[in-house]
C-alpha cells in the first residue's frame, strides 16, 4: 500500500478534512492533497506532523506502507463520491509511488468546474492516453486541441510541457484516466 493512501484511509476513517490536517500539521492543503495522492513525498519531519495531526503512529504508518501491492484498484466512489478537492480545483489519484513507476505512470484525476492541470515538469517526447469517465475536458497540446466527452478518449504526444494543458469544460466535475510513458 502507497503512503498517501494509508494516510488518506487512516484521515477518512477519523472524519477529518485535508483542511483541519494541514493547518494542524503547518503545511498547505494542496501539498497535503499531493502526498495522499502519492504526487509528493513528505520529509519525516513533515509526516511526523501529519501523523501528529491525526493521532496515529508515524511509524505503524510506514510499515503499513510498507507492504507492496501488485494490484492496486481506485474505486469509483474514491473519485466520485469520496472527493476533496484542494484549492487548485483538482486532484491526483496515483497508482503507485513514484519510485514504484519506472515505464509507464498513471492516475485518475478529478477536476472542478474551470480548473485546469498544465504538463508533466520534465518529461519530454513521452506519450499519452486520456479517457474522460465523466464530463467535459479540453486538452491543448501547442497549437492544437480536442474537446471531448465522457467516453471519449485519445493518445497524444507530449513534448513541450509548458504547452500542454488539460481542462475541465463543463459545469460540474470532470473526471479522466491518464495513462504516460516515463
Amino acid at each position: 500500500m502507497n503512503l498517501g493512501v494509508v494516510l488518506r484511509k487512516k484521515r477518512k476513517e477519523k472524519g477529518i478534512t485535508l483542511k483541519s490536517v494541514a493547518e494542524k500539521a503547518d503545511i498547505s492543503e494542496g501539498f497535503l492533497s499531493q502526498v495522499e495522492n502519492d504526487v509528493s513525498s513528505p520529509s519525516v519531519e513533515t509526516l511526523i506532523r501529519i501523523c501528529n495531526a491525526l493521532g496515529i503512529n508515524a511509524g505503524d504508518i510506514i510499515r503499513e506502507a510498507e507492504k507492496k501491492e501488485r494490484l492496486v484498484v481506485i474505486r469509483k466512489a474514491e473519485w466520485e463520491e469520496d472527493i476533496e478537492l484542494p484549492k487548485s480545483g483538482f486532484v491526483t489519484r496515483r497508482f503507485y509511488t513514484p519510485e514504484s513507476r519506472h515505464i509507464i505512470d498513471s492516475s485518475v484525476m478529478v477536476l472542478e468546474s474551470g480548473a485546469s492541470i498544465p504538463g508533466r515538469r520534465g518529461i519530454k517526447n513521452s506519450q499519452e492516453i486520456l479517457c474522460v469517465l465523466k464530463g467535459i475536458v479540453e486538452i491543448s497540446c501547442g497549437n492544437e486541441s480536442a474537446t471531448l466527452h465522457e467516453g471519449d478518449a485519445v493518445h497524444y504526444h507530449w513534448s513541450v510541457p509548458e504547452k500542454q494543458v488539460i481542462s475541465n469544460k463543463s459545469k460540474d466535475l470532470s473526471v479522466v484516466l491518464w495513462v504516460g510513458t516515463l
